[in-house]
């Protein structure tokens, strides 16, 4: 990865620490304009990475305030993000930037988006546990998965074929996967994946079929990573130190496939939407993001 984008990774989950903003507008109804916070029904949508958190958030806070109810679906940070642009969700879940083609159709509809940066991610490359392969570099990788790489000895395995796993194209982690790793953040790079790349539905598809095929290489956010699966350290560049991905090495910049995970409103928050951003940005809201396997951006309580 290139070192300008590991640190804007490290600048947005620094920023977040120093100073927490967030803001939203919940979703309209027929093409109405959305007016902020005026439900108390949170509609909440997107990344299949933030899944599980996010109805972790919405469990917990409904716990505590049961006047509140908080509708959780996944479908992929694309399918979220769309939502948010049609007026029909509060919070838009993504495991990626949103496009400036997004932002602008949003725009067109009469608001503009406010990014929340609510966590940190690093995607683990994970093997079954009887691959011997130790460690890889990102242009190891991205050969890998572009189809020049097809055979475990030509990294140090054992002489059998390379089975690709990627998530769905729709998918936020596919995109930043296929940005900052296959092409290595370079914005004129136009390498692809295979077309022999079996894309899954979702993390859980990906964690299933590295578990019982001993030729399978996948990636997948941390916190869905089981201790069935091995997981790959990763060097940034052929012959420098490869990292194992951990809170950690995410927080000191040091595992070089890390990312911010956001949350997208319509405009600035108002009402229970806020309340609520507050709360999942609060010690609270971030002590469950460690507990889970993600990155916290905020103080926890204890810390």
């Amino acid at each position: 990865m290139k070192d300008s984008v590991r640190g804007r990774i490290g600048a947005l989950l620094a920023l977040a620490l120093l100073a927490v903003q967030v803001g939203c507008g919940p979703a309209g109804d027929g093409g109405e304009t959305p007016v902020p916070g005026s439900s108390a029904t949170i509609e909440n949508k997107g990344s299949d990475t933030m899944v599980n958190l996010a109805l972790a958030w919405a469990e917990t806070y409904g716990r505590l305030h049961p006047e509140v109810q908080i509708a959780v679906t996944g479908g992929g940070s694309g399918t979220g993000i769309a939502a948010l642009i049609n007026g029909t969700v509060d919070l838009a879940n993504a495991s990626r930037a949103i496009k400036d083609e997004e932002r602008a159709q949003a725009q067109a509809n009469g608001f503009d988006p406010v990014e929340h940066v609510v966590a940190g991610d690093a995607i683990a490359i994970v093997v079954h546990p009887s691959n011997p392969v130790q460690a890889l570099s990102i242009p190891q990788i991205s050969d890998i998965y572009s189809g020049k790489i097809i055979n475990w000895r030509e990294v140090g395995g054992e002489d059998r074929p390379i089975v690709l796993l990627s998530r769905e194209s729709n998918s936020g982690t596919h995109v930043y996967f296929l940005e900052e790793v296959l092409r290595g953040g370079r914005e004129d790079d136009d390498t692809l994946f295979s077309p022999d790349t079996l894309l899954m539905p979702s993390s859980e598809g990906i964690s299933a079929e590295v578990r019982q095929n001993p030729n399978a290489i996948g990636y997948d956010g941390l916190g869905y990573v089981t201790p069935d699966q091995k997981v790959v350290a990763v060097a940034p560049e052929t012959g420098a130190p490869a990292v194992l991905p951990s809170i950690d090495t995410v927080r000191d910049d040091t595992y070089p496939i890390s990312r911010g995970l956001f949350i997208y409103t319509a405009g600035e928050p108002g009402g229970n939407v806020r309340a609520y951003l507050d709360w999942i940005l609060g010690p609270e809201g971030q002590a469950i993001v460690r507990e889970l396997g993600f990155v916290p951006v905020a103080e926890e309580a204890g810390d």
